[in-house]
């Protein structure tokens, strides 16, 4: 069974909080089963965008979700992520924004290897 969306997003934001970044929610979607995307801001022009894995890829036992990076470069303008994001809300409005601001790049997910 999977972890809601709604209680995945709400640990997520504590998380990145509770290790020094600023995590807020910018789009709310569906509680049960809306795809969540992770914008992590680095704050100095470079942004990354993750949205969810390939179904064909099974996390790991322990593992509620998997991410994955959503451009080829590690780091992008964060006006390009943004104009992804609208992209990805044209297509389904029901998607989870978390918009992670970590001079670290943390993103505090799961990712696909």
């Amino acid at each position: 069974m999977r972890l809601r969306s709604d209680i995945f997003v709400a640990a997520l934001i504590r998380l990145a909080e509770t290790q020094g970044a600023v995590a807020m929610l910018r789009r709310r979607g569906a509680a049960e089963a809306g795809a969540i995307f992770v914008k992590v801001d680095r704050l100095d022009g470079a942004a990354a965008l993750y949205g969810p894995a390939a179904q064909s890829e099974k996390p790991p036992e322990g593992v509620a979700r998997l991410f994955t990076r959503l451009h080829a470069e590690e780091w992008r303008d964060p006006l390009d992520v943004e104009e992804r994001l609208r992209r990805e809300i044209a297509f389904d409005p029901d998607i989870w924004i978390v918009e992670i601001e970590d001079r670290q790049g943390r993103a505090f997910i799961d990712l696909t290897a």
